[in-house]
């Protein structure tokens, strides 16, 4: 299942913010897998470090308030972690994949520790009550799923 895909990146507003290209791994009516290729440079989030050439496993949603981007390194295929983004659900169009991300991040470090990003740029938002609800649930349950090792977050035994 290697069809191309184009991910739309948009802010809270609606606007894009970045454009990328990867490729389908699986696909079901609610839940869309593909892998890309960072290509920015250095990025540094926390303790993790992402470089240009990192496998990115980016797992995205229709029926959730959020996305999860497992990170591999580019050479090795280590595990760095996974960076996730609270966003309204994404809407798949033909080869065109949209989230709109609501700034509120998630860090899960191989070793379990997790960091919460950019709360402040959260706060900030024009959102309403109900979508401030849906992506404090939905950050409540990235954590418990990171924590039990579940979803997105499973490791090969």
């Amino acid at each position: 299942m290697s069809d191309p895909v184009t991910v739309h990146k948009l802010d809270a507003a609606g606007t894009e913010v970045w454009r990328y290209t990867g490729r389908f791994l699986s696909r079901t009516p609610t839940e869309w897998k593909l892998e890309a290729i960072f290509d920015r440079a250095k990025t540094r989030v926390g303790d993790l470090t992402i470089l240009a050439e990192d496998r990115f496993v980016e797992t995205f949603y229709a029926d959730r308030w959020y996305n999860v981007f497992e990170i591999q390194d580019g050479q090795t295929g280590e595990l760095k972690g996974w960076y996730c983004n609270l966003a309204r659900p994404a809407r798949l169009e033909g080869s065109d994949l949209t989230q709109e991300d609501l700034a509120l991040d998630l860090v899960v470090y191989p070793d379990g520790r997790m960091e919460v990003h950019d709360r402040e740029e959260f706060e900030a938002l024009a959102l309403s009550e109900e979508e401030r609800a849906r992506v404090e649930a939905g950050l409540l349950e990235l954590t418990s799923l990171a924590a039990a090792g579940e979803g997105p977050f499973r490791r090969p035994a």
